[in-house]
């Protein structure tokens, strides 16, 4: 009772930060407003007559004090440094990437190696070691069938044909996404992959989430499964987890987790 609880509370807090409100931030932001008068009242007496700085403008930060020193959980955070770490030992010639994020993965891994993206949305930025494409894997594009011998998706394949990022609707979207990945990858190539792990469902039009049987079975006839790691619900890592029946129908005790899977292919 008390999960189903909790899990309708994560949902409706969810939605409300749909349109922009964060009820967490903003109650800590209350709290803060008044070491804020205190700090500032205390700041400018400390000035005095001092002419080094004057006051600009305001710029109240509330909530900061209330947080840890940066986030170092959670699906992303792990995902990306230990995928990155898997690149970066196993130096492929080519490597390229369909979806992940510029501003985690895609950062780590360049800044050791050239790194080629591929994303349906435009990006304007240019950087050193990163190469971007702009495409639609639900359609191959001619020029890549058997391009490359290392490939990354990470917390991409999820969101193909739900129209979240202006690509089309397609429900069979992650389908054809990894079919293309298949005909782009070479044979004995890498495969990093994940998407988030539980009971099998889409929650429209952010996601799909998979259960960890259903992702085997789809790659078992072009790949071998070299490791599955996976961050629970609770954002915590647990690297190269042994593969039984038990774990895999409870979908290692995630309702919302996140699968790595390291693959090559056959």
């Amino acid at each position: 009772m008390k999960k189903v609880i909790k899990r309708n509370l994560i949902r409706f807090y969810n939605l409300i930060r749909l349109f922009g409100f964060d009820p967490i931030s903003f109650i800590n932001s209350l709290r803060g407003l008044r070491f804020y008068f205190r700090d500032y009242s205390k700041i400018k007496k400390q000035k005095g007559l001092d002419s080094k700085f004057y006051f600009g403008r305001k710029y109240p930060i509330l909530g900061e004090r209330f947080s840890e020193s940066g986030t170092m959980s959670g699906q992303y955070f792990h995902q990306d440094l230990f995928v990155a770490s898997k690149i970066f030992m196993n130096n492929p010639k080519r490597h390229l990437d369909i979806g992940s994020r510029t501003d985690g993965f895609v950062a780590h891994v360049a800044v050791f190696r050239r790194i080629e993206i591929i994303d349906i949305r435009e990006q304007t930025s240019k950087v050193n070691n990163i190469v971007f494409r702009k495409a639609d894997l639900m359609q191959l594009p001619d020029d890549m069938i058997n391009a490359c011998d290392s490939i990354s998706s990470l917390h991409a394949i999820e969101h193909f044909g739900l129209g979240r990022y202006g690509d089309p609707v397609d429900y069979n979207g992650y389908l054809k996404a990894i079919d293309n990945i298949t005909k782009i990858l070479q044979t004995g190539g890498k495969f990093y992959f994940s998407v988030p792990i539980g009971n099998q469902r889409i929650e429209f039009n952010a996601h799909r989430v998979f259960s960890v049987r259903y992702l085997l079975d789809l790659f078992r006839e072009n790949f071998i499964l070299n490791s599955f790691s996976f961050v629970d619900d609770k954002g915590d890592f647990f690297e190269n987890n042994e593969l039984t029946q038990i774990e895999i129908d409870r979908n290692y005790g995630c309702y919302f987790g996140c699968g790595i899977f390291e693959l090559t292919k056959i």
